[in-house]
C-alpha cells in the first residue's frame, strides 16, 4: 500500500510541479535557476562520493537503534555498514542539492536532525567551512560510524549530539542568538515534525531556511507539512517532493511553489 500510494504521489507532483519557466516570483526564480538546477560538477562531490563508496563496501555489522517513525524495510536490528549505506543515506543528487543550499547561503550555524552514516552532514559543512555544524543522531553506532567520517576528513566544526531529538534539540536551539539553517530528517511523524517545527519559530529571521524531509514519506507527514505550508510565519515553501524548503522573508507574498527536480 505504501509504494503505491508514494508512487500515486509522486506522479502526481510531477502532473503539477513547474520548471523555472513557470515561476514567476523573481527570489524564487533566481533559487531555481542558478542554485536548484546547477548541474556543474564540484571537486567537492568526488571527495565525498569518494567516503560514500568506502561505506557501501563495508560489511561491517553494527545495530541499528531507531527512534523515531522507523524504517519502511526494518529497524532496531542488526545490519552491515553497505546496507545502511546503500538504503539510508541521501541520493547523491539530493546531498549534492544540500549542498547547493547552503553554499548559497553561507550560514553561520547548521542543525542536522538525522546523522546516518554522515555523508550528509559533510556535504553539508564542505559547503560553509566556517559555519559551525550541530548534527543530531539517535543511534550509538551510526553516529559512531559517521564520526570516523569526520575525523578523516579533518572537520573540527561539527558537534555530534547522541539521544533522542526530543531530549537534544531543544538545547542546541536556545544556545544560539537565531536559526539559519535546520534540516529536519529524522522522526518521521507529523506530531514530532510539528513540535520541532514550533520549537525553531522563536529564532528564525529573514534569511532561515527550514528544509524538512520525505514530506511525502506518510500521510503523517503530508499533513505536517500542510500544516508547515499555512503557518502565518511562513511565507514561501517550495516543494520538491523529496524535500521541503520553508522561508521567513518579510515582505514576500505568501506563496507555495512545487518544483521538479
Amino acid at each position: 500500500m505504501f509504494n503505491i500510494r508514494f508512487a500515486a504521489d509522486y506522479l502526481l507532483h510531477r502532473f503539477k510541479a513547474k520548471t523555472r519557466h513557470g515561476i514567476h516570483s523573481p527570489f524564487v526564480y533566481h533559487l531555481v535557476d542558478k542554485v536548484i538546477y546547477d548541474t556543474q560538477p564540484k571537486k567537492v562531490y568526488n571527495e565525498i562520493e569518494a567516503t560514500r563508496n568506502l561505506l557501501l563496501s563495508d560489511d561491517r555489522l553494527i545495530t541499528v537503534t531507531d527512534l523515531g517513525a522507523g524504517s519502511h524495510l526494518n529497524n532496531n536490528k542488526q545490519k552491515k555498514i553497505s546496507a545502511l549505506a546503500k538504503n539510508a543515506l541521501k541520493a547523491p543528487k539530493l546531498a549534492q542539492l544540500l549542498y547547493r543550499l547552503v553554499a548559497d547561503m553561507q550560514p553561520k550555524s547548521i542543525i542536522e536532525l538525522g546523522t546516518c552514516l554522515g555523508v550528509t552532514t559533510l556535504y553539508l559543512q564542505k559547503a560553509a567551512p566556517e559555519a559551525k555544524v550541530f548534527t543530531l543522531e539517535g543511534c550509538p553506532q551510526t553516529a559512531s560510524v559517521a564520526n570516523k567520517q569526520f575525523e578523516a576528513h579533518q572537520l573540527n566544526n561539527i558537534n555530534l549530539d547522541v539521544g533522542n531529538f526530543d531530549d537534544t534539540l531543544l538545547p542546541i536551539i536556545d544556545s544560539l542568538p537565531q536559526l539559519d539553517f535546520v534540516y529536519v530528517d529524522g522522526n518521521h511523524q507529523k506530531e514530532a515534525t510539528l513540535r520541532y517545527f514550533e520549537w525553531c519559530l522563536p529564532k528564525v529571521h529573514e534569511g532561515t531556511l527550514l528544509i524538512f524531509d520525505d514530506i511525502y514519506w506518510s500521510e503523517g507527514m503530508k499533513e505536517a507539512w500542510a500544516q508547515i505550508k499555512a503557518h502565518p510565519q511562513v511565507t514561501v515553501t517550495i516543494d520538491l517532493f523529496w524535500i521541503g524548503l520553508v522561508y521567513f522573508k518579510k515582505g514576500q507574498a505568501k506563496e507555495d511553489f512545487m518544483v521538479k527536480v
